[in-house]
């Protein structure tokens, strides 16, 4: 119980510039969590379900679960999705639920699309789960459970070998919570993030494809944060590959191409800094599914 407590009070001290997002490690299969403009990139419809276990060990922990789906229509230039996410950290509770538009641009090598996505999201605290031992630190008027709207958009290019891309989240900034503690009022607000992306492809052989990425995270008040990946695709069929992220994670991957329409992938982070002394790192599972419900043609493999 103590380390749930250390965890909540950790939280709500850093809600003003903490970063608020929720966390995968797996982004580079499915962008749609970062970047509204990768809706129908796939050319297909599209869904992915993600599970991710947070410092495994770790009372009171972050665990999160999200589904996502996205497809192009019949007319090429629009795409259509959405997703919807669960993150529970100790008593805090975090859900949402946004829809996805994106006005696709041809170009001569690639398309460049415009993603908007629009939702609402719901912030709870068991407050039940908190047990205070020090009597002289005491919480009044306890936030209660609010839903509030928000708003994500996103500029996103690519071609068969390589995407960039430029995205912010939380557009609206909108408050979610006050507590009071010792008679001091705190507010908790949600602060907009702003992400950057690039990746390419480099067949080595007919069996070897080298696809190094990066993925870049500001928000106001917290450091810059930059995930490096490197991963390789075997005989069209396997990925293996390997993160760094800045804030000392070292993330090790992989996704199986069961079939043209099923990819299973895992994740496993160890910090290799300050938190490695107090859990077991983090475990990332997912499962994709892709389906040519406009009877296009299914483009195997796909880097992206």
């Amino acid at each position: 119980m103590k380390k749930l407590i250390l965890i909540f009070v950790l939280f709500t001290s850093l809600a003003g510039f903490a970063q608020q997002d929720v966390l995968f490690s797996q982004y580079m299969f499915n962008k749609l969590l970062v970047n509204p403009g990768y809706a129908g990139s796939r050319e297909v419809f599209s869904a992915d379900a993600v599970y991710r276990n947070q410092w495994t060990g770790f009372e009171g922990a972050p665990k999160t679960i999200a589904l996502s789906m996205h497809t192009p229509l019949r007319y090429d230039h629009i795409a259509v999705g959405g997703y919807i996410y669960s993150d529970k950290i100790g008593p805090q509770v975090n859900q949402g639920a946004l829809l996805s538009y994106a006005y696709r641009v041809n170009l001569p090598k690639g398309k460049l699309s415009f993603g908007l996505q629009a939702g609402v999201k719901y912030n709870d605290i068991n407050w039940d789960m908190i047990d205070l031992e020090d009597a002289d630190l005491s919480f009044q008027g306890n936030p209660k459970s609010k839903v509030t709207p928000d708003a994500n958009f996103g500029i996103y290019y690519y071609t068969n070998r390589m995407f960039a891309g430029v995205s912010s989240t939380q557009l609206l900034q909108n408050e979610y919570g006050m507590v009071t503690v010792d008679g001091e009022k705190t507010y908790s607000k949600l602060l907009r993030h702003f992400y950057g992306m690039a990746g390419v492809a480099v067949p080595i052989s007919d069996q070897v494809v080298f696809r190094p990425s990066v993925l870049v995270k500001y928000v106001k008040d917290a450091p810059w944060q930059m995930d490096l990946n490197a991963s390789f695709l075997l005989n069209d069929l396997f990925w293996l590959g390997m993160s760094y992220r800045t804030d000392g994670d070292l993330v090790f991957l992989t996704e199986f191409n069961i079939s043209r329409k099923y990819r299973l992938g895992y994740s496993y982070d160890v910090n290799v800094k300050d938190r490695i002394h107090y859990n077991s790192g983090s475990h990332e599972i997912r499962l994709g599914i892709d389906l040519d419900l406009l009877k296009n043609r299914m483009y195997t493999p796909r880097y992206f």
